[in-house]
């Protein structure tokens, strides 16, 4: 264990009690966070245009999408499909479609939120493919939904990061849609968790290094090895023909050297990345949409996804 005094942002003050080094995610506490999400997202009210429907997944079973559109939206409009975060594990939370729903109203797009099944009742195959039956069900549909099937992006924050990195890959090989972006926010991109900040950060605020082998367990139970390299973005051989990418790290994460190793993967093959490296940050510190660095965090996203579209 590190006895670590974290030089967190002025804004996240008092936030360094959020570390739970020790913490287990058990089957229990899977079952009860997520009983707190249903209620989250139920008490969540958000002045914008929402409908919510089930598809089919690629293996019969059905999964829900939430589409949310600009107030008075006439036009065909840019579409960003978005994978949340959780572990793999958890269901989302009211917060994180506050997030998408500012995404929507300030970039001038429609956003297709993606509620795919969970480990660790379904393998990692299942999760990886709703992902993708989300991507083709959009561009299939564009036309009834308004959408510019030239400008879908994928986006997602930790585990949907993940996903959303996952999709790219996997619709440049099935020569399926083609994505134009993709935003990738404190993303798990490696399996091999073998970075300098993994080895560092074991009692960070929000996210560490237990929790993310927990996750990584829950994860690959039952992993077809032909997937492994969806499941782990940053273990495929071939990062040519990626779409750009913007790609925000937080300084103190134990993820964020996979994250800054991903985004440098991308450049190397040709991809135009930002990279942005916020520093007196944590994992997840952006659930408060009021506090001043995680506005000016929204606002780089919000500012990435425009230049995007445009």
């Amino acid at each position: 264990m590190h006895d670590v005094e974290y030089g967190l942002h002025k804004d996240l003050a008092g936030m360094e009690k959020a570390a739970f080094p020790n913490f287990n995610i058990t089957p229990f506490v899977i079952k009860v966070i997520n009983a707190v999400g249903t209620v989250s997202v139920a008490l969540t009210r958000l002045s914008i245009n929402k409908r919510k429907l089930k598809i089919s997944g690629a293996d019969g079973g059905k999964f829900y999408l939430t589409i949310y559109e600009p107030q008075n939206c006439i036009d065909t409009k840019p579409c960003l499909l978005y994978f949340h975060g959780g572990a793999f594990v958890f269901r989302d939370f009211g917060y994180m479609h506050k997030k998408v729903c500012k995404y929507a109203t300030e970039s001038a797009c429609k956003i297709v939120f993606v509620h795919y099944r969970l480990a660790p009742k379904y393998p990692s195959n299942v999760l990886l493919e709703d992902s993708y039956s989300s991507l083709e069900w959009v561009f299939k549909h564009s036309k009834d939904l308004g959408i510019d099937p030239n400008k879908i992006a994928v986006g997602g924050d930790s585990a949907g990061g993940a996903l959303a990195a996952a999709v790219t890959q996997m619709t440049r090989d099935r020569k399926g849609p083609k994505i134009c972006f993709q935003m990738l926010i404190y993303p798990v991109t490696d399996a091999a968790q073998k970075t300098a900040s993994i080895k560092s950060f074991d009692n960070t605020p929000g996210w560490n290094a237990n929790l993310n082998k927990q996750m990584w367990n829950y994860y690959l139970k039952n992993t077809d090895p032909k997937t492994m390299k969806y499941v782990s973005p940053m273990s495929n051989p071939s990062f040519e023909n990626l779409p750009d990418a913007y790609v925000e790290v937080e300084e103190f994460d134990c993820l964020r050297d996979e994250g800054i190793a991903y985004a440098q993967k991308l450049m190397d093959h040709g991809a135009n990345v930002k990279l942005n490296y916020i520093k007196g940050t944590f994992h997840g510190f952006d659930i408060n949409l009021k506090k001043g660095v995680v506005i000016k965090a929204v606002n780089a996203r919000i500012k990435a996804l425009r230049e995007a579209f445009s």
